[in-house]
């Protein structure tokens, strides 16, 4: 399985740190036991009864997510070895088994964004700078992580993203409170070519929780990296943000939408969204004052 998992990873190279992070948690710490086992021994039981199991131990959405990650990486060898008997996952969706997921709706709202603007305040300022970047973009977690210098020009400004989540590139315009933010950020920035360094092998930020942790104890206010996305384009949406618009900042495909691939939307159609969706921001934090 291990093997398997390896021919994945190396038939798809454009999948992201974060993608190939999470199929290796599933397959070196959720599927252990079966990283040696011959896949085509792996059986539709074997897969019920492990679901189960990491259902009881680790919780009901990691256990989707690890078989989620187990049935694409089978589906990849079963189309390159015919002799591999069907998925056994199929078990998973013939006897029901998958957990029902609810997506969560939590963001930071306008009532709590003072205090949370002022425990922020609180921070060292790459914990400070670091929320205040994923809150005026409403970027994913391992993009804005990973952000290199060289992707951030501060005389268009704007900020590329040459790889994300799926697969597509994204340019985004700085508003003018993010613009001041990493100019003086960059006089900083010590040579490192991450906008967020860290200390570890990666060279950029990585540990996020105990500051996280910190912030929502000083704000009275529990959030996660994604509720500052959600939060962003809740504050978007409620500014009558076109809709394609919305999409095209939040790096969201318009499937299926034959309308939607004749728009283009580039960074400079998106400039005044992004300041009308920071002042926002400011005037709710200013509200409480």
């Amino acid at each position: 399985m291990a093997d398997a998992f390896d021919s994945f990873f190396a038939a798809r190279p454009h999948l992201s740190r974060h993608t190939v992070d999470n199929y290796t948690r599933s397959a070196r710490l959720y599927l252990k036991s079966w990283r040696r086992k011959p896949i085509n021994e792996i059986t539709r039981q074997m897969v019920l009864k492990r679901h189960q199991e990491l259902s009881a131990e680790v919780g009901k959405t990691t256990a989707n997510n690890v078989f989620r990650h187990f049935r694409s990486v089978y589906n990849f060898a079963a189309a390159t070895h015919d002799e591999l008997p069907p998925n056994p996952a199929q078990i998973l969706t013939q006897a029901r088994a998958w957990h029902r997921e609810q997506r969560r709706q939590t963001l930071v709202s306008a009532q709590d964004l003072p205090n949370w603007w002022k425990a922020v305040h609180a921070e060292p300022e790459h914990s400070r700078d670091f929320l205040l970047t994923a809150l005026f973009t409403g970027m994913r977690r391992g993009e804005l992580m990973a952000l290199r210098w060289e992707n951030v020009d501060l005389v268009a400004k704007t900020l590329h993203l040459p790889k994300t989540k799926n697969g597509d590139p994204l340019t985004l315009p700085l508003s003018t409170f993010l613009f001041d933010l990493l100019s003086e950020r960059r006089k900083r920035s010590n040579g490192s070519p991450f906008v967020f360094p860290g200390p570890g092998k990666d060279g950029h930020l990585i540990e996020t929780k105990k500051f996280l942790q910190r912030v929502s104890a000083g704000a009275g206010v529990s959030f996660t990296l994604h509720d500052l996305r959600r939060t962003f384009i809740t504050i978007a949406e409620s500014l009558d943000v076109p809709y394609y618009a919305l999409k095209r900042l939040l790096n969201h495909r318009a499937t299926g939408d034959v309308t939607g691939g004749y728009i283009v939307v580039n960074a400079e159609r998106l400039r005044g969204p992004v300041e009308q969706v920071a002042q926002r921001i400011l005037e709710l934090v200013d509200a409480a004052d």
